[in-house]
């Protein structure tokens, strides 16, 4: 299928393969580099050399020429549903898909992962057929939002134009519910806060724009002089935006209450003695708990372009969070690149 820019269809199953297809060519394009670590991550192992390589004499069986340039032919079978209804004869017709590649994967991707029975079952009709083949073909069986995590992993903060990318294929994901189960509870999300830190410290809450994507998190992080200086808990998200004279709100997250709608209404006008117009133009508010204190160092020169996420379980090794002051104590002791 060839990837066309805004490619919409009827079928929902299409535009899923049609956008994350997307989503790779545009991480191809950015840096072949990334895509093939990526590839290479999730899809090969380490002896998978895709990249062009390019020799000098080097010796064949007859003669000895005196430059080569050879690429490692590779080939991914993507087979995606919308719920785990991958239909056993399908798949092992797809498997006539390839032909005499060295790197072979049947890619199975949905909002959730493949039953165990269905699975073990494809696998075991993979195992006769890879025996009557040079090169195997390896079945992995993925969801939307692994694919997502696995691109974050090998892009940075200095990737700002593919964060945008993958920022808003998540949007995407979250709209239509191709995430369905998420490990929101470890993620902590850092955003930039500058002028308005006071602020969003002060009132519990913190805005971006509405079309912004984001990868599903239950903590946000405020950044300001070279670290995360606040961490707080979300409980709430509204969205809110001034239509024709009157704000309009909505709850993505907790409840719509008298007290959030008025902080909404104070962030509009604190928001205005820096020339931001966050009335008329759709914001999203996360209300935490409480921002406590923290300092979430940054050790590398300049300071982020962007958002970025932390799995925070990872950088506190733990496999349960503590409460929110006992995190904010513990990221006082952590640095980051």
């Amino acid at each position: 299928m060839k990837i066309h820019y805004f490619q919409r269809y009827h079928d929902k199953e299409n535009v899923a393969t049609a956008n994350t297809m997307l989503l790779l060519s545009r991480l191809y394009q950015y840096s072949s580099d990334k895509f093939f670590r990526f590839l290479k991550s999730e899809f090969f192992s380490d002896s998978f050399e895709p990249e062009i390589t390019f020799n000098l004499q080097e010796k064949s069986k007859k003669s000895i020429p005196d430059a080569t340039i050879t690429q490692e032919s590779f080939k991914i079978v993507v087979e995606t549903k919308m719920f785990d209804w991958f239909y056993y004869d399908q798949l092992i017709r797809h498997l006539e898909s390839f032909h005499g590649e060295n790197h072979k994967v049947m890619l199975t991707l949905a909002p959730e992962p493949m039953a165990e029975d269905k699975k073990r079952e494809f696998d075991a009709r993979l195992k006769e057929y890879n025996m009557t083949q040079d090169h195997p073909v390896i079945h992995i069986n993925t969801t939307f939002e692994a694919v997502a995590n696995a691109i974050q992993d090998v892009i940075d903060d200095k990737d700002y134009d593919m964060q945008v990318v993958l920022d808003d294929y998540l949007n995407y994901c979250y709209n239509d519910n191709l995430i369905t189960v998420s490990d929101s509870w470890k993620y902590m999300r850092m955003r930039l806060s500058g002028t308005t830190f006071d602020f969003n410290v002060r009132e519990n809450v913190h805005y971006d724009k509405a079309e912004r994507g984001f990868k599903a998190h239950d903590y946000l992080g405020l950044y300001r002089d070279k670290s995360v200086r606040a961490i707080g808990k979300i409980y709430a998200q509204i969205l809110a935006i001034e239509d024709n004279g009157k704000m309009k709100y909505e709850a993505e997250r907790g409840d719509l209450t008298e007290e959030r709608k008025q902080t909404i209404v104070r962030a509009i006008s604190d928001a205005e003695n820096y020339g931001y117009d966050i009335k008329t133009i759709k914001h999203r508010y996360f209300f935490v708990e409480q921002f406590v204190e923290t300092d979430f160092k940054k050790i590398t020169p300049r300071a982020p372009m962007g958002a970025r996420n932390f799995d925070l379980s990872q950088i506190l090794g733990v496999d349960e969070l503590p409460d929110i002051h006992e995190i904010a104590e513990l990221l006082k002791d952590k640095t980051w690149t």
